[in-house]
């Protein structure tokens, strides 16, 4: 052994150790701090995991255990029996729903001169094309949503690489990529979502605000939950929805079952 080597691996030992600890007391304090604080017991308490709840029953009680100082949002989330890997079990589509979702969507609109004041005219927040490649090649993002027309996708196909993982691609499927670019961005504007599995075959959106009347997030997840179930692939098999839960940010999760959701 080389003299002092040991003594070094020792040290080194004893540093990694000392490291290893202090990650495990931080992610046990941060545990601690975010999921078993005061109100999340509370909530936590309120709920019976057991227990499949309506739509309705599951809006009620997210609203009454949702405790944040803000308006808190609410998200729905689907456990679909779907294999992403294969193409046509890519569940991905929009849903308009009926009462928005409580935020304001920046638009931006790529197109030709030709097709700029109709996009203005429905609201879009930007619009241009040639200006706007150059911006989002810089790194710019500070959109929700990209329409764009077919006659520009060879420009806008360019940004893959950093509107691809942001998922921001403008994409025919999904209603962004159209040559009616005013009644897309008034869709867009009045709470026309989209949504796409990911690997684990989870579907999940945003459906509104707690602050939102109870009817109005039961409307919006059961428009939800409608268009996804329509969705269901002719090559899946077995159980299509095997789960689908409500929460709110910082609140612990509810179920809602599958025959109230009537799938």
């Amino acid at each position: 052994m080389t003299p002092g080597k040991g003594k070094t691996s020792q040290i080194f030992s004893s540093w990694e150790m000392q490291n290893k600890n202090l990650c495990r007391n931080s992610i046990h304090h941060s545990f601690n701090f975010t999921m078993a604080g005061k109100k999340y017991k509370e909530a936590t308490a309120k709920i019976d995991p057991a227990k499949e709840l309506t739509v309705d029953e599951a809006v009620a009680k997210i609203k009454e255990i949702s405790k944040a100082k803000f308006d808190a949002s609410v998200d729905i989330a689907m456990r679909l029996g779907v294999d992403p890997k294969h193409a046509d079990q890519i569940i991905r589509g929009t849903v308009a729903l009926p009462h928005g979702i409580g935020k304001s969507v920046k638009v931006l609109v790529m197109c030709k001169p030709i097709k700029e004041e109709e996009a203005r005219a429905a609201g879009a927040d930007f619009v241009g094309l040639a200006e706007y490649v150059e911006k989002i090649q810089g790194g710019w993002t500070d959109i929700d949503v990209i329409i764009a027309t077919p006659d520009v996708m060879g420009e806008v196909g360019k940004l893959g690489k950093v509107l691809g993982p942001r998922g921001l691609m403008p994409n025919p499927k999904s209603g962004t990529v159209t040559p009616d670019v005013g009644k897309a961005v008034k869709e867009v504007k009045a709470g026309k979502i989209e949504f796409r599995v990911d690997k684990a075959g989870i579907l999940h959106a945003g459906i509104g605000k707690v602050s939102f009347d109870a009817q109005k997030l039961a409307d919006n997840a059961n428009a939800f939950i409608t268009t996804v179930v329509r969705m269901k692939p002719a090559s899946a098999k077995g159980q299509y929805v095997k789960g689908i839960f409500l929460s709110s940010t910082m609140s612990p999760s509810v179920k809602i079952s599958r025959d109230a959701a009537a799938v």
